[in-house]
């Protein structure tokens, strides 16, 4: 067997395994990123394109490996953050779990340990996210929001950058099962 051979294989056998974290973990870090979008850009307002509890929940979503888990995992931190923004409550809340549920379901096709992917789905669920956060403000509350294109893809890059960080960070707490 080859060396591309073995390394495919045991990345097929790892994409199954769903990963675990203590308990305190699943508190302290969707805590500590919505504390943080909540607080930070009041001082620093150079840091209010950080979508810090997005990307805790899209990291949760992807290790957990169960859609069922992103979703919930998705709407609990969504609606945590909208109970501390001036958003209406469910805003935050529905488009994190769809990008939850959307990410988790991923996860179960793609082996998510590669950081250019994970690049690549900060990315692209930032952009969701957003998108369907701006879909829902006009569709159910009938505001008339902007959606600026360049400035959400710029953040989404950002974003990705974060995460990529981010998720290695979060990495080292993880256990398997």
């Amino acid at each position: 067997m080859s060396r591309f051979e073995e390394s495919l294989s045991a990345g097929l056998a790892a994409r199954g395994k769903a990963a675990r974290f203590p308990v305190a973990l699943y508190v302290l870090a969707p805590l500590a990123a919505i504390l943080f979008q909540v607080y930070v850009p009041r001082f620093l307002d150079a840091l209010s394109y950080l979508e810090l509890p997005l990307l805790v929940a899209i990291y949760f979503a992807l290790m957990r490996r169960k859609p069922a888990s992103g979703a919930v995992i998705g709407c609990v931190i969504g609606l945590a953050q909208d109970a501390l923004s001036p958003h209406p409550l469910g805003m935050n809340g529905i488009s994190k779990t769809l990008s939850c549920y959307f990410a988790a379901s991923l996860s179960l096709r793609f082996d998510v340990e590669n950081t250019l992917l994970r690049f690549l789905l900060g990315f692209f669920f930032y952009l969701f996210h957003q998108f369907f956060f701006w879909s829902l403000s006009r569709g159910l509350l009938g505001q008339q929001a902007d959606f600026p294109i360049p400035q959400t893809v710029i953040s989404a890059f950002l974003n990705a950058v974060v995460a990529a960080a981010l998720f290695s960070f979060l990495d080292r707490f993880r256990r398997e099962d």
